[in-house]
Formats: C-alpha cells, sequence, structure tokens
C-alpha cells in the first residue's frame, strides 16, 4: 500500500515535527498515529481511501501480531527487560478493553468523513 522505501522519510519528518510539537497526532491502541493531514503527501499518487487504510488499526489483526511477541521474547529468557513484558500486557489491554471500541469508533467517524 505504501508508495516505497524512499517516501519513509515522510514519516521521519512527522516524527520529527512531533517532537518539536508541531505534528498533530491521534491516540491508538498501537500508539500515535498521524493526524488526518498530519503525513506529507504531496506528489504522492496515492488515493484518500488507500491513506486512510495505511493508517487503520484492526484490533483483531493487530492481536495476532501480538500473539507473536512471547516467542520472540522468551528467547531471551531472564535478559529481557521486565518493562516489555508490561508493555506487552499493556499492548493487549488497551487492543481488548473499552478503549479499542473507542478507537474502533474513531477509525469509523474519521474514514466516514
Amino acid at each position: 500500500m505504501w508508495p516505497g522505501f524512499g517516501d519513509n522519510v515522510r514519516v521521519l519528518k512527522w516524527i520529527f515535527q512531533r517532537l518539536e510539537g508541531q505534528g498533530e497526532a491521534r491516540e491508538t491502541a498501537i500508539g500515535l498515529l498521524p493526524a488526518k493531514g498530519a503525513l506529507d503527501v504531496e506528489g504522492l499518487d496515492i488515493a484518500p481511501e488507500r491513506l486512510e487504510a495505511l493508517f487503520e488499526v484492526d484490533p483483531a489483526i493487530w492481536n495476532e501480531e501480538a500473539a507473536l511477541i512471547p516467542a520472540f521474547y522468551e528467547r531471551f529468557g531472564d535478559r529481557l527487560p521486565p518493562a516489555l513484558w508490561r508493555e506487552h500486557q499493556a499492548l493487549l489491554q488497551r487492543l481488548n478493553g473499552p478503549q479499542a471500541d473507542q478507537a474502533n469508533r474513531y477509525a469509523a467517524t474519521t474514514a466516514a468523513e
């Protein structure tokens, strides 16, 4: 869906704007993502609905991804910082808790705009 590796600089630009307090973001279950219109897409031949699909956070898909994390973490045994396990648990809670429903409603609202 994304035009290509070279266009990742657009995301880096947004990250630096965020660091400078300028880039707008929206909160999702997986963290902050660019708000609608915050990512510089000037000159890209990408349909608005395709761009929206790139930023969609589907809890079912992310739960599948999150399910792969423990096997990776377990390879590190006691050397893995406990904070990473806590972040994993927090991710699962965000994906499956009441805020996940709120995030889904937000995504549906912005897609309808």
